[in-house]
């Protein structure tokens, strides 16, 4: 498995391109191998015959694993030209051979010294065949004699002790369980090696309560299957030494869980559905350990704009209709990207970061802008690479392309690397707006909320009035420690300005 970059040290073996005995040459697709961030194939670096595939689909594997075989049809170099059996010597005239590469090992001598160190063995080796007479050892008996063997007991003799005396308990537990009345013996600690808690005191103070009331029609339980079950806590006729586990108490009228009730129907919660477990790996592991760093490392600060975008829809129809964006999507996320980009060259400082390493604070020349795609393979956030240096329609082609190549799956890690500020659109799913965490070592994200038609205030004074507008709700999270509240403040409204009316962007 060769290195894949970007500090990647494993990668899972997706879907393999060839079996064994096909022939390939060199940089023919060999393998489908998935990182923690994108698909990648792998070309062949040898031409040959494969011979075996060493790791199955669906396996993760280390970078340095050999995971194929490959057959170049090269004769290997034999080690001796002629019979060297071990014991007879050397052969005449011993060819000459070419230099192994191996990795460097320690000096022979060093490593039997060290060996016979250890081991106290001074004398010298002996020979294979060499026959040594036995040592004879004679040893004292001494201590107790071994039990003679038994008869192995009955299973109705293993039994767990009842002795209150003999429970694992601490003193306030016991004292507890004497106030309410339970009896240690019949209870199952679930705390350490056994230990009863008082939470297991009083789930069985609980249970022995529940069974002592009389049946008032509420829950129809089997009996016959619960008293066949086992003694029920409080019975004076219970067998001695059968324990209940202080959360589950198989002779209670609610140890074999919940039976049919009535009005129900005949449904029996017992019947649940079975958990699912997925693995965590790939992008959701590489997701995770990214928000929880990211939390751990930012401060976390969020504001919010509510603003009439009304003119910014008008201005994507009227995109839509010019000649150079045919075949283009134009959304308005275009529009956001470009405000966005406008607005950080007036605020800077949210597109920086924060090197705790050196205690500097890096200002970033270029834009490389984020956007945050729900992929087939979960979150990925690659970015346009110096987005601000780019025209709306660059920009709106750009765009394009990263969407198709995410839906497609085939992001690379250059992709994903050197982003500087992050767009993440909630309002795709209805949303109208959130408290997003702040991308890898960046220092804020935007969050775009839903554009929905909402009663808004237009005119003043006399000609004040309520009409239905394009309205949505903008959120900026920033890190506190590099950004100021009037930073964060002038960048939002700065955005919020451009969004509202497009035409302001002349004056950035």
């Amino acid at each position: 498995m060769p290195d894949p970059g970007e500090g990647l040290l494993e990668a899972e073996i997706v879907a393999w391109r060839v079996a064994a005995g096909d022939v390939v040459e060199v940089n023919d697709v060999l393998v489908e191998i998935e990182t923690a961030k994108s698909l990648v194939e792998l070309p062949s670096p040898f031409a040959g015959t494969v011979a075996a595939l060493l790791v199955a689909e669906g396996t993760t594997v280390e970078v340095g694993t050999p995971i194929v075989e490959i057959d170049d049809g090269a004769e290997p170099e034999p080690d001796d030209a002629g019979p060297n059996l071990v014991g007879y010597g050397a052969s005449d005239g011993a060819p000459t051979r070419r230099r192994r590469r191996t990795r460097e090992t320690p000096d022979h001598a060093s490593a039997a010294a060290a060996m016979s160190a250890a081991y106290d063995q001074h004398e010298p080796g002996r020979r294979a065949d060499e026959v040594q007479p036995a040592t004879v050892v004679t040893a004292q008996a001494s201590g107790d004699p071994l039990p003679t063997p038994g008869t192995a007991p009955s299973e109705s003799q293993l039994v767990l002790a009842s002795d209150p005396g003999d429970a694992k308990a601490k003193p306030p537990v016991r004292k507890y369980a004497k106030d309410l009345g339970v009896d240690l013996g019949i209870v199952i600690g679930t705390g350490p090696d056994g230990t009863i808690t008082r939470r297991d005191v009083e789930a069985a103070a609980a249970f022995r309560y529940l069974d002592e009331q009389p049946a008032q029609g509420r829950i129809l339980n089997d009996h016959a299957a619960f008293q066949a079950s086992g003694p029920r806590i409080g019975d004076a006729d219970a067998a001695p030494g059968q324990p209940h586990a202080g959360t589950s108490f198989s002779g209670s009228s609610f140890g074999a869980g919940f039976g049919p009730s009535e009005g129900l129907g005949g449904f029996d919660p017992r019947q649940g559905r079975a958990e699912r477990r997925v693995p965590i790996k790939g992008v959701r592991k590489v997701t995770a350990e990214n928000m929880v760093r990211s939390v751990q490392t930012h401060v976390h600060v969020t504001e919010w704009i509510t603003v009439d975008v009304s003119a910014t829809m008008d201005f994507v129809e009227t995109l839509k209709g010019r000649r150079e964006f045919t075949g283009l999507r134009v959304s308005p996320l275009l529009v956001y990207a470009k405000a966005i980009c406008l607005a950080l060259e007036r605020n800077p400082e949210l597109n920086s970061s924060w090197d705790e390493e050196r205690q500097e604070i890096v200002y970033y020349g270029d834009v490389n802008l984020g956007i945050a795609a729900a992929t087939p393979r979960g979150l990925m956030v690659p970015n346009i690479k110096g987005a601000d240096r780019l025209s709306l329609l660059q920009l709106c082609q750009a765009i394009n392309q990263l969407v198709q190549v995410s839906r497609e799956g085939k992001l690379q890690p250059g992709d994903y690397a050197a982003g500087t500020f992050t767009i993440t659109n909630v309002g795709v799913f209805g949303v109208d707006a959130g408290t997003p965490i702040i991308n890898g070592d960046e220092s804020a994200i935007f969050c775009m909320g839903s554009i929905q038609r909402r009663p808004w205030v237009v005119g003043t004074g006399a000609d004040e009035r309520v009409v239905p507008r394009w309205v949505t709700t903008l959120a900026v999270a920033f890190d506190h420690r590099v950004v100021d509240g009037e930073q964060g403040s002038r960048f939002l409204h700065d955005v919020a300005s451009i969004l509202q009316e497009p035409a302001l962007a002349l004056l950035f």
